[in-house]
């Protein structure tokens, strides 16, 4: 994108939303990493998102929807066209009766947390998950006991055409770690989640349980997307990874997580580059040593 459209780009949306020039993603990536988005954007409610992607396809401009930027990997040179951000910026809520009506840029984690002082069970399993509600429905983000699945009873709906709909949770198609929302390339605007009363001491056990099992497996105190590959049918990734003997190992900054061999981490220097040429390597050698093939959970995303 040339400096004469991202100046009238500016001008243009800045009349609906914040708007940033040549902003690096890794500022808003869990991993740290990635190159500059040509506009990056955060709209305050759905109208206004509407119109600024009214505004880029009239241009015909590629556009990437994200939230918290916690299952994302921005490769180095960067993302072209419009990067538009849900999170805080879009997270109001409300409680109806046994269910949540919330928009999506509410973290998955404060949602958890609103429920247990609602004394309503079944989020659970989201206490300590980073994402926001948006990206959890459409990625059917889950741990433990639970996933997205289970609770999402209706989702107000954005189609990549631009219509709104309404679905419901079989309409949503969801399977592992997939749904609608991430082959359509829609946007979710708001969802309704359905849970049950529970005792609020039952609910918040069970929450502390999820969060030290977290803390003692998980490698949070370094730069992450979470689990990288998806739990292949039968096996588990991180012990095929560890049974390949690729604890610890290194490319550049990126390291297979010693802690948790799911995990890919960065340890402070990392590019986009040395963590993709890091899953490869791991996707190969899993596959000649276990003829296992390793799908990726997380997205890699931004020009090559």
């Amino acid at each position: 994108m040339n400096k004469e459209l991202k100046e009238e780009l500016f001008n243009q949306l800045s009349e609906y939303c914040s708007v940033l020039v040549d902003e690096p993603m890794s500022k808003h990536t869990s991993f740290k990493i990635g190159g500059p988005a040509d506009i990056f954007v955060r709209p305050t409610n759905s109208d206004n998102l509407m119109k600024v992607l009214n505004i880029s396809a009239q241009r015909q401009l590629p556009v990437m929807i994200m939230g918290n930027g916690t299952n994302l990997i921005v490769r180095d040179k960067g993302i072209r066209g419009l990067v538009i951000q849900i999170t805080d910026n879009m997270s109001a809520y409300g409680i109806e009766g046994e269910d949540i009506v919330a928009e999506p840029g509410i973290l998955l984690s404060r949602l958890s947390r609103i429920a247990l002082d609602q004394e309503l069970s079944g989020l659970e399993f989201a206490e300590g998950i980073p994402g926001t509600l948006g990206g959890a429905v459409t990625m059917n983000a889950g741990a433990y006991d639970g996933e997205m699945s289970f609770i999402v009873r209706q989702v107000e709906y954005l189609r990549s055409n631009g219509q709104i709909c309404m679905l419901n949770n079989e309409q949503l198609c969801f399977s592992k770690r997939s749904s609608l929302v991430q082959s359509d390339s829609g946007v979710v605007l708001r969802t309704r989640i359905s849970l049950k009363r529970g005792e609020r001491e039952n609910i918040a056990a069970k929450m502390s349980e999820f969060r030290a099992k977290r803390r003692e497996k998980q490698p949070l105190e370094l730069p992450s997307a979470g689990s990288i590959f998806k739990r292949p049918e039968g096996y588990f990734a991180g012990k095929l990874i560890q049974d390949c003997g690729l604890r610890g190992y290194r490319i550049g900054g990126a390291e297979v997580s010693g802690l948790h061999c799911g995990f890919i981490v960065n340890k402070g220097n990392a590019t986009a580059e040395d963590v993709t040429s890091l899953i490869k390597y791991v996707q190969d050698k899993v596959l000649a040593d276990f003829g296992v093939q390793l799908n990726l959970e997380v997205k890699i995303v931004g020009e090559e």
